[in-house]
C-alpha cells in the first residue's frame, strides 16, 4: 500500500501525554490493500496515543458496518464489527515488528504510520461466517429462498403410501427365519 500522509502521525513534535486522533474509514482505504471482502462500509476509528519519555502507546478502537454477503444466502447485508488493538512502540537499533503488540522503530525515526494497524484491526474483527440476520430470526425474504421452498420435497400424502412398505424378497427372508 502507498503511504498516505493521513495516518502518519509526527510524534516527534507531541509533547507528553495522551493524543486523541479519528479517521473515517471507507471502502477506497479497504482498495489500496487491495482487499475486497466486502462491497462498502463505514467504520469510525478512534486512536489514542501516549507519549512516554521511552516509548509510545497507541490504542486503537473501531466502530461500525460492513456490507458483507450472506455466507448462506449470498444476500447483502450490513454486518456491524467493533474492536480494539493495543500497540506499544519502543526505540531500538533496528526495525522490528514480529510481535503483534510490540514495535520497535530505529532511534531517530520521527513518524508513525497507523493505516496497517488499521487494516489489520478491522479485517480481524470481521467474523468468519456471516450470516443474515434475517436468516436467523426466519425473516428473511429472498429470491433464492423462495427458489428452495418449490424445490424443497413435498409430504407423501397417506394414501398414497402403501401400508406395507417392504420388499417382497425380504419377506420370503423372514419366512425362512421363522420356518425353524
Amino acid at each position: 500500500m502507498k503511504s498516505t500522509n493521513e495516518y502518519l502521525i509526527p510524534f516527534i513534535g507531541l509533547k507528553l501525554g495522551k493524543h486523541q486522533f479519528e479517521y473515517t474509514i471507507e471502502k477506497k482505504f479497504f482498495d489500496e490493500f487491495s482487499f475486497d471482502e466486502f462491497e462498502n462500509c463505514e467504520i469510525k476509528v478512534n486512536v489514542v496515543l501516549e507519549k512516554k519519555s521511552t516509548m509510545l502507546e497507541i490504542l486503537f478502537k473501531h466502530a461500525g458496518s460492513v456490507n458483507v454477503p450472506c455466507d448462506l444466502t449470498g444476500e447483502m447485508f450490513d454486518l456491524p464489527i467493533k474492536g480494539k488493538l493495543k500497540l506499544i512502540v519502543q526505540f531500538g537499533d533496528e526495525f522490528n515488528n514480529d510481535n503483534d503488540e510490540l514495535l520497535i522503530l530505529p532511534h531517530g525515526e520521527h513518524q508513525i504510520d497507523l493505516s496497517q494497524y488499521i487494516y489489520e484491526m478491522i479485517v480481524l474483527s470481521i467474523p468468519h461466517k456471516r450470516i443474515h440476520p434475517g436468516v436467523k430470526d426466519g425473516t428473511l425474504q429472498s429470491e433464492a429462498l423462495e427458489k428452495l421452498k418449490d424445490l424443497q420435497v413435498k409430504e407423501i400424502k397417506e394414501k398414497d403410501k402403501k401400508e406395507d412398505d417392504t420388499d417382497p424378497r425380504w419377506d420370503e427372508l423372514k419366512k425362512l427365519l421363522t420356518d425353524k
